[in-house]
């Protein structure tokens, strides 16, 4: 059963007033638009991560040289015949203590530093290793003429954000658009990995002004990244 609702032409007329008084006080378009605004708010966001990712891999590399130490100290000890058995022993458990650990610093560190935010951003769960899926990851991304810009990798995580790439081929994105990706990866129990993907997509117009997209076609882009690395650990050829 529907219920009627009778309007008035007194109540009528006064809504005709207030929607013309909001239309002469609506705010310009790119104002009123939400997906703008949401888009705003991700590039800021994708700014000051890309800002934080690239602290992070220039304090990656400090950490691996001083595994690339650690490792040269480990093989001079191993090598070395001026010491005993015993002393040889006792400084290769410590400096293979002291490499996990470093180890284990990096990993921590990049765990704590690296909190992708999921709003925004299509993920999938994959029943293959990390190692793996991000081999599939690079190579689908310089397939796609996408360089990377930030890459780091542990054990248990990876990050890579390309550089911006204004799109000519219809492989992920229609012509004339322009794009970034984030993408992280997780290794989860049982050779499991989590893939997040996050797209930076904007269309172009001539002149070259940036025309603002819906979110669902940011996530559409997404999603077209994610399938195609689907279809590539599905070819065993590429695994």
């Amino acid at each position: 059963m529907q219920d009627n609702i009778l309007v008035g032409p007194r109540s009528l007329g006064i809504g005709i007033v207030c929607f013309t008084i909001a239309l002469g006080c609506a705010p310009d378009g790119s104002r009123e638009n939400p997906f703008r605004v949401e888009n705003d708010a991700l590039k800021r966001q994708l700014a000051k991560q890309e800002s934080l990712l690239g602290a992070l891999q220039d304090g990656n590399k400090v950490m691996q040289q001083q595994i690339d130490l650690l490792n040269q100290e480990l093989r001079d000890a191993k090598s070395s015949m001026e010491v005993t058995k015993a002393d040889a022993k006792r400084l290769t458990e410590q400096m293979e203590l002291q490499l996990a650990e470093t180890k284990r610093m990096i990993a921590a560190q990049m765990a704590e530093s690296l909190k992708i935010e999921e709003k925004g951003a299509q993920s999938d769960t994959l029943p293959r290793p990390m190692p793996t899926v991000a081999k599939v990851v690079e190579d689908a991304l310089a397939r796609n003429g996408y360089h990377l810009k930030v890459s780091v990798k542990t054990d248990q995580r990876a990050v890579y954000v390309t550089e911006r790439k204004v799109s000519t081929p219809a492989t992920l994105e229609m012509t004339g658009s322009r794009n970034q990706y984030l993408v992280s990866l997780e290794a989860l129990p049982d050779s499991v990995t989590k893939l997040g993907v996050k797209a930076e997509f904007e269309r172009v117009a001539q002149g070259g002004r940036i025309l603002s997209v819906s979110h669902e076609e940011t996530s559409e882009v997404e999603r077209r990244l994610i399938s195609e690395i689907n279809k590539a650990l599905e070819n065993p050829q590429k695994t």
